[in-house]
Parts: C-alpha cells; structure tokens; sequence
C-alpha cells in the first residue's frame, strides 16, 4: 500500500499568519467557482487568493499566489483532483480541503483516494443561496478550510527509522481483547487503509469503527475502504452482532455502541463533546460491557475526542494504543488520551496492525517491528 504523503519528506507546515487565511479555489464549474468565492470572500476569517478553473492552472499558480488552504473540486478536466492533490503535496505542500459531490459514486472513490494522496478532509458542494441548509453548508466550508490551514503538512524523509515505541512501565500482559474500537478524525482514512490493511480476512475479533467525517460521505467511505483491505467493512447497523473478521463502521451524524448484550446500538443521542459519532462514546462503552478485554486504538484527529473513553478501557485493564506524534497528521486526539495517561502503548503507524495481530491472537509470529 502506498505510504501517507504524510511520512515520506521534510516537514512543511500550514499558515501561521495572523491575518485571513489564503484561499485558493480550483473549480472547472463557473457556476460553483462563483459561489465558492462569494461564500470564503463574505467570511472574514478568509481571503480569496485565487479561483482557477483547472488543476493544471492551479499548480502553475501556487507558487505566486501562495495560499494558506486549497479548495479542490474532484472532478475536473485534464488532471482531476486526485492526480493534482499529489502533484501539490510533492512539489508544494499545501492543505487541502476536496470538495465533492455526495451521491457521486466516482467522485466519492476520487475523493477517498485524494485522502489517501494528502488532502486533509472532505466536505460537499453548496448548494446556491436560499437553498435549505444552504447558511449551513457555507458555514462548514468556511470553518473547514479555516480550521485545515492550520493543520502542518508534515511529511517525513522515506527511509529514517521511527523512534522506539514508549510502553507504559510494568502491569501483567493484557487478556486477549474480545473486540477492538478505533477512531480517527482528520487524516484518519489513510492512516486507517494502513492499520486495517495489516489485517487478514479472518481477523478473529470483530472491529468497530468512529471516522469523523460528513455524513454523507460515510456510505462512500465504507465502500472505499471495504475496496482496499482484506476484513469487510459496512456500516453498522442498530441491533446486529458485530462479527470476527468485519469491521463495522459508526453511520454518519449516529454514535456507534456496545450494549450490555454485545449487540451494536446505533443513536441519534446529543453529540459527545461536540461529535456524533463520538469515539468518547464507543470506548466508553466497550470500557463499560467488556472491561478488560476491550482493545481501544486512538488515531489522527483534531480535539480531544477518544481520550476520556480510552483512558475508561486503560483503567477497566484493557489494550489501548494510540498513533505516535511522529507519524500522526494532526497528534491532537492521541496527545490528549497521552496526557489523561489512557494510553498502553504508542506507536508510529506501520506498527499498529501488526499489533493488533500480535494482541489478539490472529496471526502466528507477528511482530510489530520491535
């Protein structure tokens, strides 16, 4: 699997201006170029930069404009999203905020892989003005690029060796956990093609999933990763008994759980800290039903979100990792469950899957590098 842009060359970082943030819009659409521009030009936390009908104009005009955050449409004509999402974090790494279509199935697989090539998030396009929930898209547009040209675009040098994982001190092994939760937020669909890349079709443990993502894209989502590894991958479903060798993923805007029966409970409970599906919630319920044989693993991810559940599954006496700082595109999430002292073990990506073999029992001599 091709690694994340995001461990492979030096580190370059987003804007740290005190000024509007930069935006440069690539649209081939006139009609949504316009609207694009009049949404980030009216926010006053933004300045238009640029607006650029093509890829190919686009990378022939980064290096004079200079923007903080890139607005990229998926579909375009010539290089499309995707193919320019890769030139840029190449030749001039910049965050990058994919703007797609929904319920465009192609567009959704293009803007998955544009994830995986270094684009940061992903939101849909607006409708026009008066539209409903037209205010609210044009906000969530603004605040992701807003919020994303703050992200440092760090890439690593291929080839340097990560530091030696830190281990909490002393304790008895972990029993073998009976299911393993994982979340993530931004940069989290690369990093979790690679951890669930690591795993076989018959992974002995069922796997559930929080992506903070729109809620449209999930279903997009789930398809896309199910395409790349080996476990099976479907949204979950409220009521159903999460099997060995799937992985079961949070429905978007709906919290994922375990309840005391080991069934999934889907919910449209009030979001936890700010997120629905929240990570703080399935950790905590795994904590809660499975004690110590419950497997939390906290990735990439702005906030806070996951630390107080994965600390709950730490001191119920089960297995929690979390991404380390030096391959993390955003170490907020896993810092915070390191700070609250949730975490058993830290480690850089490549390792995660190989001990999440090793801990459940579902490959003979894996080992995580060490």
């Amino acid at each position: 699997m091709r690694p994340h842009p995001a461990a492979e060359a030096p580190a370059l970082t987003g804007t740290t201006t005190t000024g509007p943030v930069r935006v440069m819009i690539v649209e081939d659409s006139t009609v949504v170029r316009r609207l694009l521009s009049h949404i980030v030009s009216r926010d006053p936390r933004l300045e238009l930069a640029a607006a650029v009908a093509s890829a190919e104009e686009g990378l022939a005009e980064l290096g004079r404009v200079r923007p903080d955050v890139i607005s990229m449409d998926i579909r375009l004509p010539g290089l499309d999203g995707l193919e320019a999402t890769r030139r840029i974090m190449a030749e001039r790494p910049t965050p990058i905020v994919v703007i797609a279509d929904a319920v465009e199935e192609r567009g959704l697989h293009i803007s998955m892989n544009a994830l995986r090539a270094g684009a940061l998030t992903v939101v849909e396009k607006p409708l026009g003005p008066g539209r409903e929930g037209w205010e609210a898209a044009a906000e969530a547009i603004c605040t992701q690029l807003f919020i994303m040209s703050q992200v440092p675009v760090i890439r690593q040098r291929a080839g340097i060796a990560a530091p030696p994982a830190r281990r909490a001190a002393g304790g008895t092994p972990p029993l073998r956990p009976l299911m393993v939760g994982i979340a993530a937020s931004t940069g989290g669909p690369p990093a979790l093609a690679r951890v669930l890349g690591a795993l076989p079709a018959d992974f002995p443990v069922p796997v559930l999933l929080v992506q903070h993502m729109g809620a449209p894209f999930m279903e997009g989502f789930a398809a896309w990763l199910d395409g790349l590894v080996a476990p099976r991958v479907a949204i979950a479903a409220d009521g159903e008994r999460p099997r060995p060798g799937h992985v079961h993923v949070a429905p978007g805007d709906r919290h994922l759980s375990l309840t005391t029966g080991g069934l999934m409970r889907v919910s449209a409970d009030p979001p936890a800290g700010g997120q629905r599906p929240a990570a703080d919630v399935l950790f905590g319920s795994m904590a809660q039903v499975l004690g110590a044989r419950a497997m939390g693993v906290l990735l990439t991810g702005m906030g806070e979100d996951g630390a107080r559940g994965l600390l709950a599954i730490h001191r119920g006496g089960g297995t929690t990792l979390a991404e380390d700082e030096t391959t993390a595109v955003v170490y907020g999430m896993p810092a915070a469950a390191a700070r609250l002292g949730g975490v058993s073990a830290a480690l850089p990506l490549d390792r995660i899957g190989p001990r999440l073999l090793r801990v459940a029992g579902g490959a003979v001599g894996a080992t995580d590098g060490r």
